[in-house]
């Protein structure tokens, strides 16, 4: 996918920027709701108390993510917390991988949702939709779960290997930048979305099967 030239689609095929701005503000915010959700069960209510539990995605997102999305197709999101609140030492991976899990669950409601579309409903337009939500939502999991600082995989990852806790700023700062310029100044980006879409065909015919 061409992000440069994103806003381009616009005037080219409109129906498709709709659906890509709308799939991916609903996935990200059901991304950060879950992480909100999830460490006010683990004893953090700062997310809650400034309103993260909610689907707004000017909330969840921000003003400046949103511009972005919809001139070049990269958004983000982000809740706040505070892990001193915390109240197990595992209550951090947990908040962390609740994103993540909450993309995994859409991944398999959008494969579910394409199958039963195109089965009994012959509306092209929802098929699409269905198809893109279930691979951006494959690729947002497999992307968040990389073991990179700022990622959630990182929180996850120094949980499952503590060694990881010693690794200085300099070094996570560094290991950030170079992952960010290999992701998109190369084809790496391109060919998570390729794997994204093989896991939703797979996906989709194993429901095909079970349907």
């Amino acid at each position: 996918m061409n992000f440069i030239f994103f806003i381009s689609r616009l005037s080219d095929n409109p129906s498709m920027y709709i659906m890509w701005v709308t799939v991916v503000m609903f996935s990200i915010c059901f991304h950060e709701y879950s992480h909100a959700y999830a460490a006010l069960l683990q004893g953090d209510s700062t997310a809650a108390e400034r309103g993260h539990l909610t689907m707004n995605p000017m909330v969840q997102m921000g003003t400046f993510s949103i511009i972005m999305l919809l001139f070049i197709g990269i958004s983000w999101g982000s809740v706040p917390v505070n892990r001193r609140k915390f109240r197990h030492k595992y209550s951090d991976a947990l908040v962390s991988f609740a994103g993540p899990a909450a993309n995994v669950l859409l991944f398999l409601v959008f494969c579910l949702m394409f199958t039963l579309s195109r089965n009994h409903i012959e509306i092209i337009t929802f098929q699409q939709m269905f198809f893109v939500g279930a691979a951006l939502n494959a690729f947002l999991f497999i992307f968040n779960m990389l073991p990179i600082p700022m990622l959630d995989g990182w929180n996850v990852f120094r949980f499952l290997f503590p060694k990881l806790n010693c690794v200085s700023d300099e070094i996570k700062n560094a290991l950030t930048f170079i992952i960010i310029i290999l992701f998109f100044m190369t084809p790496l980006i391109n060919h998570f979305f390729i794997i994204s879409q093989t896991l939703s065909r797979i996906v989709i015919n194993f429901f095909d099967i079970l349907i």
